[in-house]
């Protein structure tokens, strides 16, 4: 008698998901990208600011000196600093790490890595369980996707919030070096 050998059940694959896991992380890396972007831009107007104060700090006693006798400079300083201010905030704003904990736990997650799912070992079967089933791995990489762009999007949010009160800056401290001239004259 002939045995009937069992086939062991195939396991359908999706075709695409090869492309789909490098869309995934090409979004992954693209958001990531967004998230530096931001903090160098960051970085470039606290950079500025630092060149922009210095210059700024060698004029402050000429200026002062017109503005005992004009009033309006005074102001125009006042708003000018405020602007200034809100600006450096917001730049800085955007280096501040801002982790929420509301989300489901995710392995690629740092925070969740270390704190979430045991030991080492423990982590890893439940990172290579996870990765072998597409449903779940292309749910943590969307969730994953999800939580990065909102990073980005405080820290653009902040960027344009500081380019904002930069460009108002600027505006008044040539509207100031107009009044100081024309005072001065």
């Amino acid at each position: 008698m002939e045995e009937k050998k069992t086939a062991k059940p195939s396991v359908k694959k999706n075709k695409h998901t090869d492309d789909l896991v490098d869309h995934y992380w090409g979004s992954i890396n693209y958001v990531s990208g967004l998230i530096k972007a931001s903090e160098i831009k960051a970085g470039l107007i606290l950079s500025f600011y630092g060149i922009l104060l210095n210059f700024s700090y060698s004029y402050l006693e000429m200026v002062l000196s017109e503005a005992s006798n004009t009033p309006f400079l005074y102001v125009l300083l006042a708003i000018w600093f405020l602007c200034t201010a809100t600006s450096i905030y917001f730049s800085v704003r955007c280096f501040m790490p801002r982790i929420e904990a509301k989300y489901e736990k995710n392995i690629f997650f740092f925070g969740d890595v270390i704190s979430k799912f045991g030991t080492v070992k423990e982590f890893a079967k439940t990172f290579h369980k996870i990765s072998s089933d597409e449903d779940q791995l292309f749910d943590q990489l969307g969730q994953q996707i999800f939580i990065i762009s909102k990073i980005a999007a405080y820290k653009f949010s902040n960027v344009n919030k500081a380019l904002r009160f930069l460009a108002i800056g600027l505006l008044l401290l040539l509207i100031i070096m107009g009044s100081y001239l024309a005072v001065s004259q």
